[in-house]
């Protein structure tokens, strides 16, 4: 069972996440919070599975809160699901350590995956959100900037520039031809290198040190 904490300072969508998740047979609610600090004590108190946290939030809002989870709670996946599409909002959170990046128009299939995948340790972002990141990226190959000292290899960026394309493993591999087992290994030297825990986390890190394109 997939426990789950929902954080959002408008009762309306509260309410309508709760009643969705309450007819699915692998998820239960944990509690509701109404701002980032409610969501930071029920996490400690319940010790949820996946947090799906509003962003702009009184008292204390959603970045303080997911920082401060990474901390407290940090086995708890955080799944972003805001109005807000701002390209720096999204770097931002992934690299507070959201696991996902959903915009509330999503559709419900959507949410329920993103909610399932986090709580598999897997990182996933709505398709805008994904169209937003790619955006940023040279159409080129994968090249730093002279200006930047990369920390990563040639294979490395090229494995995580398809990352940052919505690639998979196995679909990585089959571009690159090499093995998934291979992908998953330049992954975990990515996420050591960049000292993060996700892909997402991974691209947004890259895209502020310039490594896969410059900031636009």
């Amino acid at each position: 069972m997939i426990r789950v904490v929902i954080a959002d300072d408008h009762e309306v969508v509260r309410e309508g996440l709760r009643a969705l998740l309450e007819i699915q047979p692998d998820i239960a609610v944990a509690g509701e919070a109404r701002d980032g600090a409610e969501a930071v004590d029920l996490c400690v108190r319940h010790q949820p599975d996946v947090v799906l946290m509003d962003l702009r939030m009184p008292r204390v809002d959603g970045l303080a809160a997911i920082r401060a989870l990474q901390q407290r709670c940090p086995q708890t996946a955080v799944v972003i699901l805001t109005t807000y599409d701002d390209d720096r909002l999204i770097v931002d959170g992934l690299r507070a350590g959201a696991r996902g990046y959903l915009l509330k128009d999503a559709s419900r299939e959507a949410i329920l995956e993103a909610i399932r995948a986090a709580a598999r340790g897997e990182s996933i972002l709505s398709a805008e959100v994904m169209a937003r990141l790619v955006a940023r990226l040279d159409t080129g190959p994968a090249r730093v900037p002279e200006t930047v000292t990369s920390p990563l290899s040639e294979r490395e960026l090229e494995v995580l520039r398809l990352a940052a394309a919505g690639r998979r493993s196995r679909e990585i591999a089959e571009q690159l031809f090499i093995t998934e087992r291979t992908v998953k290994a330049h992954l975990t030297s990515i996420f050591t290198k960049l000292n993060v825990s996700s892909r997402a986390e991974a691209i947004a890190r890259a895209m502020e040190l310039g490594l896969l394109g410059p900031s636009r």
